[in-house]
């Protein structure tokens, strides 16, 4: 009964059902992981919050939420059409090629200054940026192949489902029918803002549309999902090369910025050039 009365319900009912079994499964797994750990600013005690995390809050909740508003979960989510290699292919080249690009965007967006007014909300706001590089660090701190191989479950394959099915699947699939175009730029900065890492909010909102054009230009989430998943991973593999064999892995995070803000531009022009051409293969 509640199954029917929600598959004719309003756009914001639905969220409300979504935020709603969010909480039911969030609350109680902070309380359980809060008293069964015992040392919560350990290492281990973060992996398993974030696996958690990534599961209370991102994948059952879309999961659960749709099957209750619609006969058809899988394709209300374009989980029902499968990708090719080819085109998981070009998803993968896409965002490797996109790494100059994101530093480019990351830097510019770094260079931005607050008014002397909002000096306490900077202040605040690069207090987040450093615990959250903190922590990173420290999460990514492994050396052996079986290390490396949990932080890509933990923060490249999980985060890279849950969020596209919570953003690119629940937030822009319910205002696309009407808004497609401000769905997809809503879902985009809502994914960025819930990181909480204001020096990046940029470019992790430019990857969010990118995100939300290849779903409605493929009709697939699992383009976006690998896409997403490609970005995470380079990441993981770069912290995991950089503590393996000592190699100083900054370079890459700096590629395209500063002084190479050529290659940046130059990546750009690449991404931008392939999204028209996946655009026009599906129009």
């Amino acid at each position: 009964m509640v199954r029917g009365c929600l598959q004719h319900s309003k756009w914001y009912i639905r969220v409300v059902v979504w935020l709603g079994i969010m909480a039911m499964l969030t609350v109680p797994m902070l309380g359980f992981w809060f008293v069964a750990t015992h040392d919560p600013q350990g290492v281990r005690a973060a992996k398993w919050l974030q696996f958690w995390q990534t599961l209370t809050v991102f994948i059952l909740p879309a999961l659960l939420a749709v099957y209750l508003w619609s006969e058809r979960p899988r394709e209300w989510l374009h989980l029902d059409r499968s990708i090719t290699w080819g085109t998981a292919l070009k998803a993968i080249c896409m965002m490797v090629l996109a790494i100059p690009a994101i530093n480019l965007m990351s830097w510019l967006n770094q260079q931005l200054v607050l008014p002397a007014s909002l000096s306490g909300l900077e202040a605040w706001m690069k207090q987040m940026e450093d615990a959250a590089q903190v922590m990173t660090e420290r999460f990514m701190q492994v050396d052996t192949v079986q290390g490396l191989l949990i932080n890509i479950g933990l923060m490249a394959v999980l985060p890279a489902i849950g969020e596209e099915l919570s953003f690119r699947g629940v937030v822009q699939g319910l205002l696309t029918p009407r808004y497609k175009k401000a769905a997809i730029w809503l879902a985009a900065c809502i994914f960025s803002f819930i990181h909480f890492q204001f020096y990046g909010f940029v470019p992790r909102m430019l990857m969010g549309a990118l995100f939300g054009y290849m779903l409605v230009w493929t009709g697939s989430l699992w383009v976006p999902i690998v896409m997403h998943m490609t970005n995470n991973a380079v990441a993981v593999l770069a912290y995991y090369v950089s503590n393996r064999y000592a190699i100083d892995g900054g370079w890459m995070e700096e590629f395209g910025a500063g002084s190479t803000w050529y290659a940046g531009v130059l990546s750009l022009v690449v991404v931008i050039t392939m999204a028209c051409f996946v655009a026009r293969e599906r129009s």
